[in-house]
Parts: structure tokens; C-alpha cells; sequence
């Protein structure tokens, strides 16, 4: 097996050959599009006033550390401080370069202007071209260096994501040199990337394969970008080196080996094999890439265009748990979705992509600011009566919300595309077009998706032919399309009209929107609503809204107020093929009346476009039962439902096994353990030992869920025996009675002998 892996990857990373891709569709430069009015510009001022009401001297203090420099404030705290430090200020860069792109603003560039100044003097002051914040990260980097991985009794997988913290800073920087045009970053990155060079130049493709196990972002992607950049070799094979092997061999072998991953770990990977591909030409990786996208977008994402539960990839043919868990698609997913997406357009001009990432722009991206104070999301639950959380500029320092920075300050990026002598009108947005090199200038006037039109109005043109093509949306399918009332015609998705055009000349774009039905992808009882691209859903009341704006704590970006039972939510009665003749639109707006719900708490509830219902509980996913199947269904769910409650109220902690953040959150440390899933579920298994920090305060019992097989448990250092131990279906529940008060306590799991224990599913501290 080693001998056959090393040859996979000595042909994998061999120097391509290859011409690189063709291109299908050139993106215009942000620059070059302003977004003019609606929702969108709306997003964007709200983005800016975040973006500068942060500051940058604390987000910039963990690079003045790690460069041995004075800080000039102090971090900032929540993840800035906790093990995470630096990553928003990478996440800041590429926000800042894509709003002075998108908008000019002056307040925007000159604080870009100063961030980089800054990380230039950090960098100058580390010697060797590193800039990053990782903390503790000289002894860290050192022993990557050596290939041992190891810092005194932490290996590099005991550190919070460290590969994936700098990755933060190397996109920062590429986006400030080939989006916001500052050439002074452009030697910074060239001089970060050679520093990765260096750091592993020692290590064979198998070691750095090991290293790669850590979520490490989008590091092969940057390092392509590099390539791209200088025409060196070198940098292509880093890229290469740094394409995981574990994601990309079952892709390309056409294998679906997603169920249980953690979703955003993988995507970013997968935009680094895409854009590997691009420029050399890799049709196999092109072709894996696809082939995740496809799945991803065909088999595991919901109405709102989010995917994954918990952060991870669940069952294809199981979304229970997407409408059990409080912790449902999580926002940094979608984000990078939407740049696969656009990387496949740019190869193909096909309008799936487009169709795919209009409907997560609308529903999924959009959704997740709020549109009062420009607050982020983290989590968007489906679980019915559940709500999001909203960060604080000050307090709240999670992925989604770097992510969230840079998400609204884009909106012009995939409006228009191009090729030598066609432009692609892609999406509904007011906006202005200058293609400087065509000599031809656009206006789209619109006020969509309130009025379902828009109209395109030439305002410069060349003195040459050229075409339009105004794409037709998958949801419309009586879309008219007309040049000074002349129709045009439809083909692959697109309106095309050719011609000579003239300032003045109009295209009106009429897009009748209809009402659809989406069942969970799974097939289950569940139905969301949409309206041409808009999802629908209902507010259900605002009570117990805990956490709605986020405070600093480990955890503040989990909706953790009440969890409502399901009970409590009305189910639709109505035959399958019947469900959409239960929602009726209001005429003239955008409110929708559904009648025949029964049981729940609720009834006389209105449904509107989801990204613009906020600072409230919802319902987008409704239950679906005939009359004879809802009073079958009612009492078994209620059975269910008090007993996931009673155990919900006699929990104290509880650690998912297996699960990066849960892990994460509980400081976990190991020896010879190794995190896996049996049948779909995560779990720990050990040949030594693992420990999480737990809360236990009130808590008089510690309850294993395991598989069947040995494992010792001890609380700070005190081993306890089992009081109990019982099955439940195939589960091993183990109860250790405390006996003590602990407070905030370490909890051990280890082997006896030596031999690898039972698979460890849940910990959870009980009253």
C-alpha cells in the first residue's frame, strides 16, 4: 500500500504539462461594477461601517507579537485570544481589499493602506518572510520544520488549526495585490509563500500529507495563486504538495467519501484543486472537483443553498438531524461554495453555477447580516422555532464572521461576465457596468425581487457588433426578454441578442415568478417554500431569544435559549403532490398566506423572503402528514420530543467525539488517539488516553456512549468505576457517579491495556 500511495502522489505532484484551461467567461474587475441600490448596496454600507468600526491596531496585535514587536493595543478577545489569534486580521485584509475595489471609499483604503503597512513592518521584523498571528508559533513552526510535529507533550493537531489561521493572511495579502492593486503586498506574499518553501523543504510528500490531517484552509489554492503570479514552478509544486490526498483520491476516483468529514475543512481544498486545474490544465482534478461540487450542491444542500449540521457532511439519505440540531449550515460553507461556484462558471458559462449561487446569495449569504447593526451569523438552524445569533463588532471574533466581512463587500463579482465580444448579464442587481476595453457602459435598473423585471439601459457603446446574453433563471419559465421591444432568443440558458448598439437603447427583462415546493433532499415530510429564487419562511414569536446579540464567550455564536419541541410547531396536512396549493400569495407583495396547518402553538402565520426576517424565531422546513398519518405521527414525536427534552434539561456539558469544534472547545489533548465515524456517527477511539475540560458544576454523574469494549475514565486524576452499565440499541451507555462536586473538571478516557478501547461517542455531564 505505501509503495502504490507514494507513486499516486510522485505522479500527482510531477511539474504539469498540461495548457491550462480554456477560459469560457473573464470576470469583470470589481472595480469596474458599482452596485447601485437595493439590498445589496444596503449590505455593503452596513459591511463598511463594521469593517471601520473594528480596530485595526487589535487585530493586528497578534502579528506584532509573533514578530517580537510592541503591540499597540491588545487583542481583541472570543477567538482573537483563545488559540485563534490573527485570523480575523487575514480575513480583515481581504475585507478591506474587496470593499476599496468595490466602492473606492476613501475611509476603506486608507485603512488598508495602513493594515498593510503595518504587516509589512511585522514582516520585516520576523526576518525570514513568516506573517502570522498563531501564538506560540515560533516553537510551533520549528517543529514542522523537523518533521516531529511535537511541542513538548502537543502535536501540531493540539493546536487550534494553526495551518489554517495563516491561510487567512496568505489570501488576505493575494487579494490585496490582485484585487485592491497594492503592489506593495505583492513581494509580501511571494516573501510568505518562500517562507513555506523553506519550512518544508525538509519534509517528504508523506509527512506533509500527515500535516495536512490539521484543517488548513485554502493553502494549494494561494499557492497556485503565487504561480499565477510569478510563472515559478516552485510555487506550483507547493500547491500541489498541499492538495490533501485523503479528499481528492476517492474524487478522483468518482467515489462519495464526504458523510462525516467537516464540511468547511474540505471545500476550501477542493477551490485549490479547481484553480490547480485552471492553470495547468489537470483535466482528472477538473473532473474531481466537479464531482464535489455536484454533490454537494445536488445531494447535501438545503433550500437556502447552506449545507451540513454541526459543521459536518451527515448521510445523503438522512437530514434528521438537519432538523433536530440547533447548529444547522454554517455560513463559512456557503462562502466558499459561492467561489467554487464562480470558478466553474468561469470554465464552462454555464448557468447552473449561476442558478446555484443566486439561490445561496439570496437565502443563505444575504440572511446572514443583519440588517439593523451589520451583524453576522454563524449557524442558520432548520430546526423549526429555533433563531440565529448575531456578533458584535467588539465581542465576536468566529470564522463566519471574517467570512461575513468579505461576503458583503462583493456583490458586484458575479453580476456581469464576458469574452471577447459577448456580455453576460448573470444576476437582478442594480448596478453599474464599465468595460473600458470594449469602450461599452451599462446601467441595470431594477428593483428586484419586489417587481419581478429589470431593465438594462446602454449608456456607451462601441462601433462594432456585439452580443448581450441576459440569462434565464431555472425558476423562471416564462421569462421574456426584449431590445426596444424586439425579442430575443433563448439558448443554453441565455437571452442572446447580437447587433450595433447605441447610447439609449433599453432591454426589458420580465421575470414571472411562481410558487414551488421543496422537499428535504432526503425525501422526508419536510417541505420549504420559495417564490421564484427568494425562500419563504415565518416568524413564530421572539421569546427566549438568549444570546441573540453574541457576547465573548467560547461558544456565544450557538443559539443556545430554548430549544422548542417540534411539537410545538404546526404540521401542514396535505397529500405530497398538494403541498404548494397550501400557500397563497397576498397580490402586490412579497407575503404569503398557508392554511391547513394543525397542531403546535402557532397558527395565522405569514411567510416572507427568509433574508428578511430576522431578531425572531422561524420556520422555513415544514412538517408534511396526511390526517390519518399526523394523528399517528403526534403521539410517537411527543414521546420522543419530552425525552429529548428531559435530557436537554439534565445536561450539563456534553463533547460530540470525533467532532472538531465540540473537541476544539474542550481543550481536548490526546496520545495515540484518532477520531473516526462508525455507521455515519463520530466517535474517539484510543491505544493511551484523551481528555477534554468539562463544566460539572451541579452535575452528579458522567455518562459514556460508547461502543462496545474497555476504556478506564478518570476525573482530575481520580478513577471511577461505572455505576451502571446498559445497552440502548447498538450503544454501550456507561454512568459514572461523580460522588464530589467538580466544578470545571479534566475528563479522561484511556486504555487499560494498552489496546484500543471501545469508540467513544458522547461524554456528557448529568444533574
Amino acid at each position: 500500500m505505501k509503495k502504490l500511495l507514494s507513486a499516486a502522489l510522485l505522479a500527482a505532484l510531477m511539474p504539469a504539462t498540461l495548457v491550462a484551461q480554456p477560459k469560457h467567461a473573464e470576470f469583470f474587475p470589481l472595480q469596474d461594477v458599482r452596485v447601485t441600490g437595493g439590498e445589496f448596496e444596503r449590505a455593503c454600507r452596513l459591511d463598511i461601517a463594521y469593517l471601520l468600526s473594528l480596530d485595526a491596531d487589535r487585530l493586528l496585535a497578534p502579528y506584532r507579537k509573533a514578530a517580537g514587536l510592541q503591540p499597540k493595543a491588545p487583542n481583541y478577545p472570543n477567538w482573537e485570544s483563545t488559540g485563534l489569534d490573527g485570523h480575523i486580521g487575514g480575513h480583515y485584509l481581504s475585507a478591506l481589499s474587496l470593499m476599496y475595489a468595490s466602492t473606492g471609499n476613501d475611509s476603506i483604503g486608507a485603512r488598508l493602506h495602513y493594515v498593510i503597512d503595518q504587516l509589512a513592518e511585522c514582516q520585516a521584523a520576523s526576518g525570514n518572510g513568516y506573517l502570522g498571528g498563531v501564538s506560540g508559533g515560533e516553537a510551533l513552526w520549528k517543529a514542522v520544520a523537523d518533521g516531529s510535529f511535537t511541542v513538548g507533550a502537543f502535536d501540531l493537531h493540539h493546536y487550534w488549526v494553526p495551518l489554517y489561521n495563516i491561510h487567512k493572511m496568505y489570501a488576505g495579502l493575494r487579494d490585496a495585490c490582485t484585487v485592491a492593486r497594492i503592489d506593495k503586498a505583492r513581494p509580501m506574499l511571494i516573501a510568505f509563500a518562500d517562507w513555506m518553501i523553506d519550512l518544508t523543504r525538509n519534509l517528504s510528500d508523506e509527512q506533509v500529507q500527515r500535516m495536512l490531517i490539521s484543517e488548513h484552509g485554502g493553502l494549494n489554492e494561494v499557492f497556485a495563486d503565487v504561480y499565477a503570479l510569478t510563472g515559478d514552478d516552485r510555487y506550483l509544486r507547493l500547491a500541489q504538495r498541499f492538495s490533501h490526498r485523503t479528499l481528492l483520491d476517492p474524487l478522483l476516483e468518482g467515489r462519495d467519501a464526504l458523510t462525516g468529514m467537516h464540511a468547511n475543512t474540505q471545500i476550501p481544498k477542493v477551490i485549490g484543486f479547481k484553480r490547480i486545474a485552471d492553470l495547468t490544465g489537470n483535466a482528472e482534478w477538473d473532473r474531481a472537483a466537479l464531482l464535489f461540487w455536484e454533490n454537494v450542491t445536488g445531494r447535501r444542500t438545503i433550500a437556502i443553498g447552506g449545507n451540513s449540521v454541526r459543521e459536518h457532511f451527515h448521510p445523503t439519505d438522512n437530514f434528521a438531524p438537519m432538523i433536530d440540531d440547533i447548529q444547522g449550515p454554517e455560513s463559512c460553507n456557503t462562502y466558499n461554495m459561492l467561489r467554487l461556484s464562480r470558478m466553474f462558471y468561469g470554465t464552462t458559462a454555464s448557468t447552473r453555477f449561476v442558478d446555484y449561487y443566486e439561490c445561496a446569495l439570496y437565502n443563505h449569504i444575504l440572511s446572514t447580516q443583519n440588517p439593523t447593526d451589520g451583524g453576522m451569523v454563524y449557524f442558520t438552524p432548520m430546526r423549526p422555532g429555533h433563531y440565529r445569533v448575531y456578533s458584535q463588532p467588539h465581542t465576536s471574533f468566529w470564522c463566519c464572521v471574517g467570512s461575513g466581512l468579505e461576503n458583503h463587500a462583493k456583490y458586484g463579482e458575479m453580476i456581469y461576465a464576458h469574452t471577447a465580444d459577448t456580455l453576460f448579464v448573470n444576476l437582478f442587481i442594480p448596478s453599474q457596468l464599465r468595460w473600458a476595453e470594449a469602450d461599452f457602459e451599462l446601467e441595470q435598473i431594477t428593483a428586484f425581487p419586489d417587481e419581478a423585471a429589470s431593465r438594462l439601459v446602454v449608456r456607451r457603446a462601441p462601433r462594432r457588433p456585439m452580443s448581450i446574453s441576459v440569462r434565464v433563471p431555472q425558476w423562471c419559465a416564462d421569462a421574456a426578454v426584449s431590445c426596444n421591444g424586439k425579442a430575443f432568443a433563448t439558448a443554453d440558458g441565455y437571452a442572446t441578442l447580437t447587433r450595433r448598439w447605441r447610447p439609449g437603447d433599453t432591454i426589458d427583462i420580465s421575470l414571472p415568478m411562481q410558487l414551488q415546493a421543496r422537499q428535504m433532499p432526503d425525501g422526508s415530510a419536510y417541505y420549504a417554500f420559495a417564490y421564484g429564487p427568494l425562500v419563504l419562511a415565518a416568524a413564530t414569536d421572539t421569546a427566549m431569544q438568549d444570546g441573540l446579540r453574541a457576547d465573548d464567550s467560547r461558544g456565544g455564536h450557538i443559539a443556545h435559549g430554548r430549544v422548542l419541541p417540534l411539537t410545538d410547531m404546526p404540521t401542514l396536512i396535505s397529500e405530497p403532490a398538494t403541498v404548494a396549493d397550501k400557500v397563497h400569495r397576498r397580490a402586490g407583495t412579497l407575503t404569503f398566506d398557508i392554511d391547513s396547518l394543525a397542531g403546535g402553538r402557532y397558527s395565522d402565520l405569514t411567510l416572507v423572503p427568509f433574508h428578511r426576517l430576522h431578531d425572531t424565531r422561524y420556520i422555513i422546513y415544514w412538517p408534511q402528514a396526511t390526517a390519518a398519518q399526523f394523528r399517528q405521527q403526534a403521539e410517537a414525536l411527543a414521546k420522543a420530543e419530552a425525552a429529548k427534552a428531559a435530557l436537554a434539561a439534565a445536561t450539563v456539558d456534553v463533547v460530540i467525539c470525533g467532532e472538531q469544534q465540540p473537541e476544539s472547545d474542550h481543550a481536548i489533548a490526546y496520545e495515540q488517539s484518532d477520531a473516526l465515524t462508525i455507521a455515519d456517527r463520530h466517535c474517539r477511539r484510543t491505544r493511551a488516553w484523551f481528555s477534554y475540560r468539562m463544566d460539572a458544576t451541579g452535575a452528579s454523574a458522567i455518562v459514556v456512549r460508547s461502543t462496545q469494549g474497555a476504556f478506564a475514565l478518570s476525573v482530575d486524576g481520580r478513577t471511577l468505576e461505572p455505576a451502571t452499565v446498559e445497552r440502548e440499541a447498538d450503544d454501550v451507555v456507561s454512568r459514572f457517579e461523580l460522588g464530589t462536586a467538580c466544578g470545571q473538571c479534566t475528563v479522561r478516557i484511556a486504555s487499560p491495556d494498552g489496546q484500543p478501547t471501545a469508540a467513544v461517542f458522547e461524554v456528557r455531564t448529568l444533574r
